[in-house]
């Protein structure tokens, strides 16, 4: 067998692992189950690429995350690796094809997604493949605890059945200890090896600042750290609006979000990679799969919906080892924003059934049919037609997604069908007096040898291509010509594919998940919860806040928050052993928040503050999941 440190040389020139790499890939080449909690920008796909690579046979690697595989896959093509994904809009021919490749092509990775693994054709083909390994990504999806919670993932169990002598390993980038433990129960684990690094990042201060000119702060940051950036804000509009703001005030900036054209998040992405713009302007949309390691700071302007998403984005940051900043701003709306934002707009089971139906009758899909009918989406179009409010129809289309009961794919992309109605010699004398629309014309007529005669779909891109000239250009040449009665244009534009998973059974279908719906809203009243405690908690290390979250213990302040900066500029100490034996006294009862310490005491808040900080260094009281504090000896 290769040793892995000269797989990974060859196909990703590094002379060396990130932490604990080399020891998950050991433990996974010896067939233990594996389970492994690394930091976003710790490396998790080598540890199942490497080992597949070093073994003969193919990889299965189960993901939620329809762009991610195809990322990966053709990350690895590109490097010689045959790898394929099986994602929707896949022909029941096409599938069985493609299975057999997997069997017979020397295919080194299969990437599923959960919903395949329900098709008796996808378990058939699995059970004669010479699986070398199973790997389940973004695994909190498991539990029903966990952050992004997927049904379908509690399926992935029936491959342990289907190879029963193949070891499994499970990868996540943040997950809280009782999501853990589900995620090994779940997998059937037996004695695994569990693989924990630590979230702390020495070189990374987290900052939260109470801010009414959020703009001001923003533009003083930019220009004190010239150096590439990421902004994240709410929506859409704002990342134009704030990528503008920024341009005016003579920091480079571009924006991405994900109703960007493909070939505008490319130029874009690419403008920010190769630092000709030095901030990033976003949504939540932006970031998967980035490794960029000279960020020097992450800055949102909203808060985050949850810990676990705010981890995750501000751990783009300082990758390099540099020292950087993951900045929150805030002030007194923000509460009020946050709530709006991501709680009043949870749909509940009834609006999720109402959405459902009427998704069936707009794409007059009958009572127990539609399984695995894809869809062109316009989702604006949708919620006109049945006067639904946008967010909330969203994250109803989110919940079916998440349960399996629909696919949706975000692409945004023009549909256009020509047909030529004139004759080819009138065609011909039109160009001698338009010759700008001559190579566009030619190109498609060599292209499509049947438009003279019905109605065509093209594909604008390869006409791009072949043409050599920008999409809108193509675009506004067609319009005119159908204005010129050359031709018959039917252009729409989509911004989602839609695949209805199950079969067609409305208010049944819906039954089934309202349990899971109605949970996961309590969930996400509580990871709101914790997000607000997380930035109105100004006494404890904001690192230490961070990583109790996450289970982690004996902890020491990481001095370079914004926390432990205030901390250390000189207060004048009243009383403190007073104050001390005072606060002891009242967690003896019981754990309590700073807030409700602060109403006991009467004293100033700072003083509460430093007090409290001091206890913590000491170990005399160390502080909990939720937030609040607790006497380290009970």
């Amino acid at each position: 067998m290769e040793h892995p440190i000269n797989i990974l040389e060859r196909y990703w020139k590094f002379t060396a692992f990130k932490p604990n790499q080399e020891a998950i890939i050991n433990a996974v080449l010896e067939g233990e189950d594996t389970f492994a909690l690394l930091p976003t920008g710790g490396g998790k796909s080598l540890c199942f690429q490497i080992p597949a690579l070093a073994k003969k046979g193919i990889c299965i690697v189960i993901s939620p995350l329809i762009a991610l595989m195809k990322d990966q896959v053709e990350s690895l093509n590109n490097k010689g690796i045959k790898a394929m994904a099986l994602t929707s809009g896949i022909t029941y021919s096409q599938l069985d094809t493609l299975l057999d490749n997997c069997i017979y092509g020397n295919y080194k990775f299969l990437y599923l997604s959960p919903e395949r693994l329900q098709q008796e054709l996808v378990q058939e083909r699995i059970r004669q493949m010479n699986v070398n390994l199973i790997a389940v990504d973004e695994a909190h999806c498991i539990s029903q605890w966990g952050s992004d919670f997927r049904p379908a993932y509690k399926n992935i169990v029936l491959l342990r059945q289907l190879q029963p002598t193949v070891n499994v390993i499970a990868l996540t980038a943040s997950a809280k200890p009782d999501v853990v433990n589900d995620i090994v129960k779940e997998l059937d684990f037996i004695q695994p090896k569990i693989f924990k690094h630590s979230f702390y990042r020495p070189n990374l201060g987290y900052m939260v600042f109470h801010e009414n000119d959020k703009h001001y702060r923003l533009e003083t940051i930019l220009k004190k750290y010239k150096a590439s950036s990421i902004v994240y804000v709410r929506n859409r509009k704002s990342t134009i609006e704030i990528s503008s703001f920024l341009e005016s005030k003579n920091i480079s900036a571009t924006f991405y979000h994900g109703g960007l054209a493909n070939n505008d998040k490319d130029s874009n992405m690419d403008a920010w990679i190769h630092n000709q713009k030095q901030v990033m302007v976003a949504t939540n949309a932006f970031g998967m799969g980035i490794d960029k390691p000279d960020v020097k700071t992450v800055i949102h302007l909203n808060l985050p919906e949850s810990i676990e998403s705010y981890f995750q984005e501000a751990g783009r940051v300082g990758r390099n080892g540099d020292k950087a900043f993951a900045v929150i701003l805030k002030n007194n709306s923000d509460e009020i924003l946050v709530k709006n934002q991501f709680l009043k707009v949870l749909p509940n089971v009834d609006l999720v059934k109402q959405v459902y139906r009427k998704l069936c009758n707009y794409f007059q899909i009958s009572y127990g049919e539609g399984e695995y009918l894809t869809f062109d989406f316009d989702f604006n179009t949708f919620c006109k037609t049945y006067n639904f409010a946008s967010i909330l129809c969203y994250n109803a289309l989110l919940l079916l997604d998440r349960n399996s009961i629909i696919t949706l794919s975000k692409q945004f992309k023009n549909k256009i069908s020509v047909q030529f109605i004139t004759s080819n010699a009138s065609l011909f004398n039109y160009l001698e007096t338009h010759q700008d629309y001559n190579i566009i014309v030619k190109s498609i007529l060599r292209m499509y040898g049947g438009i003279f005669d019905h109605d065509t779909t093209i594909n604008l891109f390869k006409i791009v291509e072949r043409a050599s000239v920008k999409e809108n250009i193509v675009i506004n040449t067609l319009q005119q010509l159908e204005k010129d009665g050359i031709i018959t244009l039917h252009l729409s534009k989509t911004d989602a594919q839609v695949t209805f998973i199950q079969p067609r059974e409305d208010d049944k279908t819906i039954n089934r998940i309202a349990s899971i719906i109605e949970q996961q809203n309590e969930l996400k009243q509580q990871q709101v919860k914790a997000m607000l405690d997380y930035v109105e908690n100004d006494s404890v290390c904001k690192s230490m806040q961070l990583l109790a979250y996450f289970g982690e213990k004996d902890m020491k302040p990481c001095g370079i928050c914004s926390v432990c900066i205030s901390s250390k500029k000189s207060i004048k100490p009243q009383n403190i052993s007073t104050l001390k034996n005072r606060i002891i006294e009242l967690l003896e009862n019981g754990d309590l928040s700073s807030r409700a310490i602060s109403a006991n005491i009467n004293a100033t808040e700072e003083d509460i503050k430093k007090v409290l900080k001091l206890l913590l260094e000491h170990n005399i009281v160390s502080i909990t999941q939720t937030n609040t504090y607790k006497l380290s000896h009970l």
